[in-house]
């Protein structure tokens, strides 16, 4: 596997302080926040330098019952050839369920949720990284994401699950060591355990990031700094393996350039004091024995197709994104303590993107928008991305006749027809509605 070096996540925020910061080797886009036919001029800058840019996808859901979406296949491979990206990534998730394969509605999650550790859900996601890997120009790595709540039932461990997915995929991973703590606070995962059990030969690159506990349950918010726990389970992971790059993330609350410096350094020292360690843990990385598999071209195919699992995957993952987005029955042996809390994130995390993809929204509708946005959300689930939903939103509100205020009402309706008609009926809208905010 290529080596990447040191590296963080690229966003908008903090564009120029990363071109700035010495020692950056790579950097991570978020796949669906570019372009590729009008990539930013910083991005374009730092590939000029030499410096490595993989594009880390969020929306595919390739842990879904339904096949991978060929537009967002089509998507992420643009963008990897765009970037010129050695690899591309995403996560192992379901983000959406529902639809003709289970003749229920489209429901989409606007997050990362976690599969199910069952044979049929291993045959799903197997099937669809196979269909990911021919479609796309480089190869695919996955991440183990973080989790609020567990599924009951489960057949296989984290470890075991990701074993049999390598070895019959080829697939890289992306191993999250802050979703491991997550893993180990919410779900009482033992890190140590994880690691030993993980098919560590297959890392492509690892993931740092902070997160914050409240309750008893551990958000992984990537808006905080990075906690020593997570910095101990990264060198813990470098005393079985060297990593290839180790990435830290980023995506809100950003502070100044040198405490992200700070946390850079923080994190080569825990690879480098893992490094030193090597050998004294138990547990070697091993070379997958591709059980199940045929290797043509250096990707594995599955010898077996998927037969009646899906509807069997669709129907389980619906009636779980339903409780948490639709107000359903929590499913039976779900924690539904967990699962509320599931369900209020979810909402607080629309709110907040939405305020970010359609900012005028929050200053048309002054300090009341948040809660006017979580009472519409507890009635109408996302049936598409955030700014789909941000229309939604101010459609539902025009038809109920609100906000109160006449003035604040003619800004929302001109703002719905600015966005959702063939073409922009008034240029300056958005800056007006900005200014009047500031």
């Amino acid at each position: 596997m290529r080596r990447l070096g040191t590296g963080i996540g690229w966003r908008p925020e903090i564009a120029d302080a990363v071109e700035r910061m010495p020692g950056i080797d790579w950097v991570e886009v978020v796949a669906e926040n570019v372009c590729p036919r009008h990539l930013p001029e910083s991005l374009l800058r730092l590939r000029e330098r030499g410096v490595t840019v993989v594009p880390h996808g969020v929306s595919l859901g390739l842990g879904g019952a339904d096949r991978p979406d060929e537009g967002r296949l089509t998507a992420l491979a643009e963008r990897a050839e765009a970037l010129g990206s050695p690899l591309v990534t995403e996560h192992i998730a379901f983000v959406r369920a529902g639809g003709a394969l289970t003749a229920s509605p489209r429901l989409e999650a606007g997050h990362l949720l976690p599969v199910p550790r069952t044979r049929d859900a291993l045959e799903v996601l197997c099937e669809n990284v196979r269909i990911a890997q021919d479609a796309l120009p480089v190869p695919l790595a996955l991440e183990n994401i973080a989790a609020l709540f567990s599924w009951p039932g489960e057949e296989l461990t984290e470890g075991q699950f990701l074993s049999e997915l390598v070895e019959r995929t080829g697939v890289r991973l992306l191993i999250d060591v802050a979703n491991l703590h997550t893993n180990h606070v919410n779900r009482g995962e033992d890190p140590a355990e994880a690691l030993a059990a993980l098919p560590l030969e297959a890392i492509a690159y690892v993931h740092v990031a902070g997160g914050f506990e409240r309750d008893g349950v551990w958000h992984d918010s990537h808006a905080h700094p990075v906690p020593r726990p997570v910095l101990d389970i990264l060198t813990g992971l470098a005393a079985r393996v060297a990593p290839p790059g180790v990435l830290l993330e980023r995506d809100e609350n950003f502070p100044e350039p040198a405490e992200l410096e700070g946390e850079l350094d923080a994190i080569r020292e825990a690879v480098t004091v893992g490094r030193a360690a090597e050998g004294t843990v138990g547990g070697t990385a091993r070379t997958p024995a591709l059980a199940g598999a045929v290797r043509a071209g250096g990707v594995g195919v599955l010898a077996r197709p998927v037969a009646g699992v899906r509807e069997r995957v669709g129907v389980a993952q619906t009636a779980v994104l339903s409780s948490l987005v639709a107000g359903t029955p929590v499913p039976e042996g779900f924690d539904r303590v967990r699962m509320g809390v599931q369900a209020r994130a979810l909402a607080a995390k629309r709110a907040g993107v939405v305020a970010k993809v359609a900012p005028e929204l929050p200053v048309i509708l002054g300090p009341g928008y948040r809660e006017t946005f979580l009472e519409y959300a507890r009635q109408r689930p996302m049936r598409g991305g955030y700014r789909l939903d941000a229309l939604d939103f101010a459609g539902h509100l025009l038809k109920l006749g609100r906000p109160a205020g006449a003035g604040a009402r003619r800004e929302l309706r001109d703002w719905w027809l600015h966005r959702s008609g063939p073409a922009p009926r008034r240029r300056g809208l958005v800056e007006r509605v900005l200014r009047r905010g500031v």
